[in-house]
């Protein structure tokens, strides 16, 4: 649909386009996170049950979802509608305008929004998630060794993965060591889990990010050390997130001569174990073997992905220096988060 014609009808039944978004974002939320019940999918979208309730059976009728005694789920019809509606009504609501604005002050490859806000609704994690699986699937081509790191933005993107040409030629790995204790979000984990769902394989790769300055030493010497940096070498793409600097001190139980260093240094954001402040520099650095900042450079595929409007500085501060190839999927909340920033810098 054109997204002229999307701004006429606009003007003149100005009912119907309200009526539209609704449908969209209800229908892009149960593709997401069916089956789900009319409850849940109400405080996802923000509306009350019956709202819910009526737009549900608008779908329904139209064939664009099931409903069943578990919960609603999309249909092949409804992910086609998602599909052609999806770059219009983005041109429509400003979405694109900001993707673009936000890519070209970011100085980065591209930048791709979802709607909503983790920060209010867990759910847009998932979207999230969705989105940068479809980017990966569309971009990876010939790419062969894919390095992903751990947390929760990056471990919803396994569930999404699916019709990779040639899957038996990727190869996932860790790229970098464990942090914290929530098993799931390990980088070795989501490695497997991106391994199972695209036909894959992996390597897993165990270092603790606590370690003396002399063990570190001693295990860099390690055989299993040696090949994986040697992977690193030859990565083609990395999925990896961007955490909030104070929280992933915490999660790493960083002794606390560190994190004072952190507060005083007045770092934002982290990523690869590397912490940076508001302009990008390099504040702080964990013993950690993992893919170093400088050799992502040479990664023809980066995707970075973190959302919510609590990661605004987060993500600002790690792309004031991440690689000119990067991608970032994020959400609304964070999206808006930033742009305000960049444009009150200005």
């Amino acid at each position: 649909m054109n997204p002229n014609l999307l701004e006429a009808q606009r003007k003149l039944v100005p009912e119907m386009m309200e009526i539209l978004h609704q449908r969209y974002r209800l229908l892009k939320f149960i593709g997401v996170s069916g089956p789900i019940g009319r409850r849940p999918l109400s405080i996802q979208a923000d509306i009350s049950e019956r709202e819910c309730r009526n737009l549900m059976e608008a779908l329904r009728n139209e064939e664009l979802i099931r409903i069943a005694k578990e919960g609603a789920t999309i249909t092949y019809e409804g992910s086609k509608v998602l599909e052609l509606l999806a770059p219009s009504i983005e041109e429509w609501t400003g979405q694109s305008l900001i993707a673009s604005k936000l890519s070209a002050l970011l100085k980065i490859r591209s930048v791709q929004i979802v709607p909503g806000n983790c920060d209010v609704n867990p759910t847009v994690k998932s979207l999230i998630g969705k989105e940068a699986a479809t980017v990966f699937m569309q971009k990876i081509e010939n790419g062969k060794v894919i390095a992903v790191t751990g947390g929760s933005s990056v471990a919803a993107i396994p569930q999404h993965i699916h019709s990779i040409d040639n899957p038996e030629q990727l190869h996932f790995i860790a790229a970098r060591g464990g942090v914290g204790d929530d098993i799931g979000l390990q980088a070795n984990v989501i490695a497997a889990s991106f391994a199972e769902a695209s036909g894959g394989t992996y390597s897993t790769f165990y270092y603790p990010e606590s370690l003396s300055q002399e063990a570190h030493e001693i295990f860099k010497r390690e055989p299993s050390v040696i090949q994986m940096m040697e992977q690193y070498a030859q990565t083609d793409c990395v999925l990896h997130g961007i955490g909030d600097a104070e929280r992933m001190a915490e999660l790493r139980n960083t002794p606390e001569n560190e994190k004072q260093l952190i507060r005083e240094k007045e770092a934002k954001g982290e990523a690869f174990g590397y912490y940076f402040d508001e302009n990008g520099e390099v504040v702080h650095r964990i013993r950690t073997v993992g893919i170093q900042t400088e050799q992502l450079e040479q990664v023809p595929l980066i995707i970075a992905v973190a959302g919510g409007v609590s990661k605004a500085d987060a993500i600002l501060s790690y792309m004031e220096s991440a690689p000119r190839q990067t991608i970032l999927v994020t959400d609304e909340g964070a999206a808006h988060a930033i742009l305000e920033k960049l444009e009150d810098k200005q």
